[in-house]
């Protein structure tokens, strides 16, 4: 099929195009399939927005081979699977970045993630294509580190003309039809349209690059963002049944009524306790005694800023004063020796705390008998190695299943 008049575009090369993408990279034939064409002679080459639509040059399209044109196809599909749009948002965000200049440097960024592994049997690469190595940058790294290893200067301008459209860095185009056009895709469709994608990638293992492989892994495991699963497990635990009640005669019961001369307490719900129980032994890192005042603080918010609230004691083989919070940075962790837990465990509980929240790196005996009070343990992760350079064998025992256990540092915190 050719272009039905000059300078339209022609539909049956793109779709032949998109046929042999599918073709070559089977498990992304759904994704390409979802892709909604748009001609459009503002497009430098091929560009996407979040909504799923693709934005196409004719004249782009009428000067490129049909197996280049796939590798086009291919790429751009790359950029919606993996939320380069969402992720470029949330950098912004978080490094105060604005303004065209910074998209354009989390477009190549996000080009440099998808172009490192996904040419090849049978998607030439295109001219112009960037990749780390053309930046000298290393390989096999996300979007987000990537940002961080390289600025925008002269030797970058040749990339002047790289867009991608809003698909692949957030910021939306004069020429795209925006969250009102036609043929976008809703979130819970876009949503669907990953999850067959990462389940076609899971179920023929070896035939996807790493990349893939490891986005698809992340699909169906997502990181999970620990300072809310901290946060979250406390208040569950300070919100269960039982917790801060207690009975009281400042206000008799209603049952009094019923025995004359007999004052009988009331149950009554006051603000509950926590006791955040360091591990400050040799094996935990100053980093991550650092990263604890932060957890410290993080409870203190989950409680709605009761500093009152919350004491801190900290651990090693032995059990160290409890220090009422009154700020972070006044806090003094002691410790360095050996761990066993077990003693602030007991520390702790001596307080009577509604809460006991641990935080440590797990290598420790732990409490055989459950404490009285509701147990969180936020734990540091130990990943690779051996935990003990004398015993390559040795395994500390994981945190007993009376525990709410958060892993501090998994995911986006």
């Amino acid at each position: 099929m050719t272009a039905d008049a000059p300078g339209s575009l022609d539909l049956g090369k793109l779709f032949a195009a998109r046929l042999h993408a599918a073709r070559v990279r089977p498990y992304l034939a759904s994704a390409l399939f979802a892709l909604r064409p748009v001609e459009s002679r503002q497009v430098p080459t091929m560009g996407v927005d979040r909504y799923w639509r693709c934005y196409v040059s004719p004249a782009f399209v009428d000067r490129t081979p049909v197996a280049e044109l796939a590798a086009v196809w291919v790429h751009e599909v790359a950029h919606l699977l993996r939320d380069h749009h969402g992720r470029s948002d949330r950098y912004a965000r978080e490094h105060q970045l604005t303004g065209p200049a910074e998209r354009l440097r989390m477009n190549i960024a996000a080009d440099c993630e998808i172009n490192d592994d996904v040419y090849g049997d049978g998607l030439p690469r295109p001219e112009g294509a960037v990749t780390p190595g053309k930046l000298g940058l290393r390989a096999g790294e996300l979007m987000e580190d990537y940002l961080r290893h390289f600025r925008l200067g002269p030797r970058l301008e040749r990339l002047a003309w790289l867009d991608c459209g809003s698909g692949a860095d957030g910021l939306g185009r004069a020429w795209e039809l925006g969250p009102d056009g036609a043929h976008g895709l809703s979130e819970q469709e876009r949503d669907a349209i990953r999850f067959r994608v990462a389940q076609g990638i899971k179920g023929r293992p070896g035939s996807a690059p790493d990349g893939w492989r490891r986005w698809a892994e992340e699909v169906f495991h997502p990181p999970q963002p620990w300072r809310q699963l901290l946060g979250s497990a406390l208040r569950s635990a300070v919100s269960a049944a039982g917790v801060g009640e207690d009975y009281r005669y400042g206000r008799p019961a209603r049952r009094s009524a019923a025995l004359p001369g007999v004052v009988l307490p009331s149950l009554r719900r006051r603000p509950p306790r926590v006791c955040v129980v360091v591990d400050t032994s040799g094996s935990v890192s100053d980093a991550e005694l650092g990263s604890a005042l932060l957890e410290v603080a993080a409870i203190c918010r989950a409680l709605g800023g009761r500093r009152d609230l919350v004491s801190v004691l900290s651990c090693d083989a032995a059990a160290r004063t409890v220090q009422p919070l009154c700020r972070t940075e006044g806090i003094e962790l002691v410790g360095g020796g050996g761990t066993d837990l077990r003693a602030g465990f007991a520390r702790a509980l001596r307080t009577r705390p509604d809460v006991v929240v641990v935080l440590t790196d797990g290598q420790t005996p732990w409490p055989e008998a459950r404490p009285a009070c509701r147990t969180v343990v936020g734990l540091f992760p130990r990943t690779g190695g051996s935990y003990d350079e004398h015993d390559p064998d040795y395994r500390p025992d994981a945190p007993p299943a009376w525990a709410r256990v958060v892993t501090i540092g998994s995911g986006a915190g």
